[in-house]
């Protein structure tokens, strides 16, 4: 799984869209029991599939910042490889972040950290996967968002204006919802 890997790109036609559920119906809330308290989902007869996410999140900056970012004048350091490797931390991490998350085994993490120029930021993807009774949306999600704030932490001494919006998920695939693409998200290869 690569997030640089070409993919035929996908349209919102009803035949591109064969197998793929774009926006999935409502259904109840799994995370409350017949009183409406919070409790942890049994997953311990869901069927073991092969499951992938992908989030992205972007970063905002000045593009003076960006420059700076660019060419590695970052007071701290290499700031683009230790935003990477946090939101690998941070996906292996997620049960301990998110209380009614499962503790999941991921078996591979990638984030994407690419350099947009014209709009001054830094737009983030977090791929994860793994073979479970759950997929790795919060994972994926909590990697994007992670790796976002240690962006944000190691440029923050040049510009205290930064900030972190559009988190979401873009991609999954495996278990009973098949593939779910949100829109803008497509192109991206898991």
């Amino acid at each position: 799984m690569t997030l640089s890997d070409p993919e035929p790109a996908r349209t919102h036609s009803p035949k591109a869209l064969e197998g793929a559920v774009v926006e999935p119906e409502p259904r109840a809330l799994t995370h409350l029991d017949a009183e409406g308290r919070a409790r942890m989902v049994d997953v311990s007869e869901k069927e073991t599939t092969r499951r992938e996410a992908v989030a992205g999140a972007v970063l905002h900056m000045s593009p003076e910042t960006l420059t700076r970012l660019i060419t590695g004048d970052v007071p701290k350091g290499d700031a683009l490889a230790v935003a990477r490797i946090a939101g690998i931390q941070a996906a292996k991490q997620t049960a301990q972040l998110i209380p009614l998350c499962h503790p999941l085994l991921t078996e591979h993490v990638q984030v994407a950290l690419d350099i947009d120029e014209r709009n001054a930021c830094v737009q983030i993807r977090a791929a994860v996967v793994l073979r479970g009774p759950t997929g790795p949306e919060m994972e994926a999600l909590v990697a994007a968002s992670i790796a976002g704030l240690a962006l944000y932490d190691m440029c923050k001494a040049i510009d205290a204006t930064m900030y972190l919006d559009n988190v979401r998920l873009l991609r999954k695939s495996g278990g009973r919802s098949g593939v779910v693409v949100r829109e803008g998200g497509t192109g991206i290869a898991i």
